[in-house]
């Protein structure tokens, strides 16, 4: 009998709503955050020089939080340079809510926004067929690139847009993270739909040392209480189920032995610690910057 399960990825509004759960009990921004003000601004101190504008390409970029971190560093790395940040987002909901961030965000006079309502192939298809090829100073995927067909072409077709002094930056769970110790014991259970691919940071530094590419990589500590999710009947621990199998209302789907399986293996130490009574699940991310 076919599984009653079903990709996340086919309700968008769950998709959005377990999100959010998961950022809000999760210190993913916080590390973006850090990473962004710390880091960020030395890996991008050529990509704008002598210019009048500065052009950010973001793939994915959600509700637009890390967004506007990285625009406020670009900012304070060239003071009154025009920026052009254009936006590639599927998610009609998202753009909405990054549009709302953008109006309540100070000091952004000198940026222009252009948001594409499509996903990332999407967008690359549409070039191609316009025979149009906009050059980038600065491109980021952050946490995207799972929701790819072809992985290793989407690197490669955004890589190709990088200025001379240009920047990539790929940001995804990291090989240390308990998602890649979860993904690898159960990923073949989960119902991907073709709608999305499980990988970490191991695969995309296989996928770029394979294309010669220069690149350096950053490990940031990230994690994410998941003590709710041992509660049966709890509305935000069913959400972070459904966000961490991707799959749609796990909870009620799910074979009731596989379901017994995932709580286990989310408590053993390859995946998570217990601090404090609580149960945090290792989120850790890897930013990876990459040369044109």
């Amino acid at each position: 009998m076919a599984s009653p399960m079903r990709n996340l990825l086919t309700n968008p509004s769950q998709y959005v709503r377990s999100f959010r759960v998961f950022l809000a009990k999760s210190t993913e921004h916080q590390s973006m955050q850090e990473f962004v003000e710390q880091q960020l601004p030395d890996l991008l101190a050529s990509i704008g020089s002598g210019k009048s504008a500065i052009n950010i390409l973001s793939v994915g970029g959600g509700a637009g939080e890390t967004d506007l971190r990285i625009l406020s560093t670009v900012q304070a790395s060239y003071p009154g340079v025009a920026i052009n940040n254009e936006v590639i987002e599927p998610n009609a909901e998202q753009i909405l809510k990054y549009k709302e961030h953008v109006a309540a965000t100070p000091n952004l006079k000198n940026v222009k926004f252009i948001w594409h309502n499509e996903t990332a192939y999407g967008y690359e298809s549409k070039m191609k067929a316009e025979k149009k090829s906009q050059k980038w100073d600065f491109i980021h995927m952050v946490q995207m690139l799972y929701y790819v067909k072809d992985i290793p072409a989407t690197i490669r077709y955004f890589h190709s847009l990088l200025e001379a002094r240009g920047k990539l930056l790929i940001v995804m769970v990291s090989e240390t993270s308990g998602w890649e110790t979860m993904w690898k014991k159960f990923g073949s259970s989960f119902p991907l739909d073709d709608l999305c691919i499980f990988a970490s940071s191991a695969a995309i530094r296989k996928i770029l040392d394979s294309a010669g590419l220069k690149y350096q990589l950053y490990e940031l500590p990230s994690h994410l209480d998941i003590t709710s999710c041992f509660t049966e009947g709890d509305e935000d621990g069913e959400m972070l189920l459904d966000f961490l199998t991707q799959v749609y209302e796990f909870s009620k789907t799910a074979p009731p032995e596989l379901k017994r399986q995932i709580l286990e293996e989310l408590r053993k130490p390859g995946c998570s610690e217990n601090r404090n009574g609580k149960v945090l699940f290792n989120n850790n991310l890897s930013a990876i910057v990459i040369e044109p």
